[in-house]
């Protein structure tokens, strides 16, 4: 499906999936997505990561290292469910303030509820908006984290300056995403798995297979792992660099505000 693929000039804004849409009507059509598949968001990761999510998400955080001192603050955005938020809280030791915000309500009302069940509401925060005008001053953070989301995005370098505006000098960003398997025979039996798979459990457990069959659709589509790196170098990042997951089903992205 490399065909497929958005390169690092751009190309998300007006893909829905494999369909093309006017200018502006994506962001809806997203929100829908999330909407429906609110309840369901981490077995929908399960299913689409074969349940390695989990350890992606991990790895991520020991990557960002959160320091265990008060006073350190990260954005994590379309993470309305708290799973990323909750593990950097924790690898902190309860020091860190996480920020989750993500522009559907749905996701949000999820994560509250999560936070207040696992006592950590004293540590994050909720807020609904758009990834593309973060209502924060700049450089407000310590870290910026986005799991799965970026893709999503309609206008992914708007995004991404944003990010670097409200990140404090030496702030981080990090970005785990679906991308481009890189192993022989395994892109093959991947998208197999992915087209063929997903949606139909999706309507099994969902009772709705088309969220499913956009969110496969989508990572078919966004950049691979050189040209989604050139995005965030345009961006204003230095030291860019990547890590592949499962032979590139997922890579994690990292970049300073130096």
């Amino acid at each position: 499906m490399s065909e497929q693929r958005t390169t690092a000039t751009g190309g998300m804004e007006t893909a829905y999936g494999f369909r093309e849409v006017g200018a502006g009507e994506k962001q809806g059509l997203v929100n829908e997505v999330f909407h429906k598949v609110a309840n369901r968001y981490d077995l929908m990761n399960d299913l689409m990561s074969g349940g390695l999510h989990r350890l992606w998400k991990d790895a991520m955080v020991a990557w960002l290292n959160p320091p265990k001192r008060p006073g350190w603050r990260v954005l994590d955005v379309a993470g309305g469910t708290g799973d990323v938020a909750f593990r950097i809280v924790e690898a902190s030791r309860d020091n860190a303030h996480a920020t989750v915000l993500d522009i559907n309500g749905s996701m949000l009302a999820v994560g509250r509820e999560r936070a207040e069940k696992r006592g950590l509401a004293a540590h994050v925060d909720f807020v609904e908006a758009n990834a593309e005008e973060l209502p924060f001053e700049d450089r407000t953070f310590d870290a910026y984290t986005i799991a799965f989301g970026i893709r999503n995005v309609p206008r992914i370098e708007v995004a991404l300056s944003e990010a670097y505006r409200v990140l404090k000098p030496g702030g981080r960003l990090l970005v785990l995403e679906f991308s481009e398997v890189e192993m022989p025979l395994l892109d093959k039996v991947y998208e197999a798995w992915s087209f063929n798979a997903i949606p139909r459990i999706g309507e099994f457990v969902a009772g709705d297979g088309e969220p499913y069959r956009y969110l496969v659709e989508s990572i078919a589509r966004f950049p691979n792992q050189q040209n989604f790196g050139a995005m965030i170098g345009r961006a204003g990042f230095d030291r860019v660099t990547w890590r592949n997951y499962s032979g590139g089903i997922a890579a994690l992205h990292s970049g300073w505000k130096l």
